[in-house]
């Protein structure tokens, strides 16, 4: 960690720990803001495979989403439809090497930048509106009859799942997903050293904003109403969304997902591992 983050990290956290002297609620709802923002990074040059795309755009709660249609390599007409999601901090752009193999084999891909990552506009993302955004892609350029997601990106198509057209012949590839919202709150309250106070508000302010707890954004719950083909691949040292809720989804046998437990290559890596990368292709 550079220096620049270990002192911002040190000014939030005494910023949150004076804001709680006053009004652990008003913590509370600060601490969401700061969790529901993505890191400000400089929005790089996107791999060549970017200039083959057709660019789109659509509206979504005052948001400005941008993203790309891929025609199949060599033109033709598509054998699948293909949505690839991204995860929390990250873009559509790191995921060139997904699109180029679909391509290859005759699918027309889609893939767009989330609010407040890359080339679309925002400052904040949550669950609801990224499963938002997903919810329109469906209906504008849906169906799709394949799904490619990455953490945060998993959680949110999961929602989308549960009321977007699909049948058991649709694939979804989940990779890292963030299986348990909860697990995200309450290792970002132990980073931030939050009182139990204020993560008791936070919790509240969840519930009042969203209409659910945040135990409901659980892709373990989400699985009850999905008939999708699911193939589920995690790594055994993610650091990020930590296998232990994966293990508890498994124990349930859930009958449309297949586990693919991988070692060393963490929450990152693992979308970028040939081997996997193969996997994945050849399954959706």
């Amino acid at each position: 960690m550079k220096l620049g983050q270990k002192l911002a990290i040190i000014y939030i956290k005494a910023k949150l720990h004076i804001l709680a002297l006053a009004s652990p609620r008003k913590a509370a709802r600060e601490a969401f803001r700061i969790f529901c923002t993505p890191r400000k990074q400089g929005v790089k040059k996107y791999p060549p495979v970017f200039e083959a795309g057709q660019r789109l755009s659509f509206r979504l709660d005052g948001h400005t989403i941008r993203g790309y249609k891929w025609a199949p390599e060599g033109g033709g007409i598509p054998v699948k439809r293909i949505l690839i999601l991204h995860g929390f901090d990250s873009s559509i752009r790191k995921f060139d090497h997904f699109i180029e193999a679909f391509r290859s084999k005759g699918y027309e891909v889609f893939g767009f930048d989330a609010p407040a990552h890359g080339f679309s506009s925002g400052n904040q993302i949550n669950l609801p509106l990224y499963s938002a955004m997903i919810d329109k892609i469906a209906a504008t350029f849906g169906p799709f009859q394949g799904f490619l997601a990455h953490s945060f990106g998993g959680a949110a198509l999961a929602l989308s799942l549960e009321h977007i057209p699909h049948s058991p012949e649709t694939r979804v590839a989940l990779v890292a997903p963030a299986t348990e919202t909860t697990t995200s709150i309450d290792k970002f309250c132990q980073f931030l050293e939050l009182s139990q106070e204020v993560r008791l508000e936070f919790y509240r302010f969840i519930e009042k904003k969203a209409g659910h707890p945040a135990a409901y954004y659980s892709i373990r719950r989400s699985l009850l109403a999905i008939h999708a083909a699911i193939l589920w691949v995690h790594d055994q040292d993610d650091d990020i969304t930590p296998l232990k809720d994966v293990l508890l989804v498994k124990e349930d046998h859930p009958p449309s997902v297949r586990f693919l437990f991988t070692r060393g290559l963490g929450h990152r890596k693992i979308y970028r591992d040939p081997e996997i990368v193969k996997e994945l292709v050849d399954y959706l």
